[in-house]
């Protein structure tokens, strides 16, 4: 069997922080693992602009709740899932992710958890692991799983190297430029194409 595992923002729903930055016009905000790659170092600057300016748990999820997936998501990933069996491995915070997964039909998430305060301060953040995409992938092909992985940043592409194949979508530039050995794709329509085409089986569209 083949396990499709993909990354969530801006593979399947908007960026969350983003959203979040346009909403508060905090710019600062707008930064994402496709601009800074260390997450650690992203995720410690996040929670230090959202003491700076007042902001809690409850805002952001009041900003997600405004959120949909992007055009094209949901048929896609109703697609994948009569071929393959899907894993969402994401970044995102479990605290953030249930509206939107809903809207995806609830696909498996493996992702990290936030730590809050009683006022609902976010305080701390708890990753499931180190490199947890690539250790997902891993231990996924230790049980005898052929994987093919997609993503869009920096933090995806252990992911994609640890794969049986992996697939760049909606990547900046930047990124396809530093890791030409991934197929680079925009559309849903060209992402399923090159999921056919790594399969070892006889799929169509």
């Amino acid at each position: 069997m083949e396990i499709a595992c993909l990354d969530l923002e801006g593979v399947l729903i908007p960026e969350i922080w983003i959203a979040f930055a346009e909403k508060t016009g905090i710019e600062e905000l707008k930064a994402t693992t496709r601009d800074i790659p260390d997450y650690d170092v992203l995720m410690k600057q996040r929670l230090r602009i959202l003491d700076e300016h007042g902001y809690g748990l409850p805002d952001i999820q009041e900003v997600i709740a405004t959120l949909e997936p992007l055009p094209g998501a949901i048929e896609f990933v109703d697609w994948l899932r009569e071929r393959f069996q899907v894993i969402i491995l994401s970044d995102t915070f479990y605290e953030f992710a249930q509206p939107l997964m809903r809207q995806l039909g609830f696909p498996t998430l493996f992702c990290h958890k936030l730590e809050t305060d009683e006022n609902g301060r976010v305080v701390n953040y708890h990753l499931r692991q180190k490199d947890p995409k690539r250790q997902s992938i891993f231990a996924l092909k230790t049980i005898y799983y052929r994987t093919i992985a997609a993503g869009d940043s920096y933090n995806d592409t252990t992911m994609l190297a640890q794969a049986d194949a992996g697939i760049l979508f909606h990547a900046p530039q930047n990124v396809i430029d530093e890791f030409p050995q991934f197929p680079a794709v925009h559309t849903y329509e060209d992402l399923k194409k090159e999921f056919i085409k790594a399969s070892e089986r006889d799929l169509s569209l």
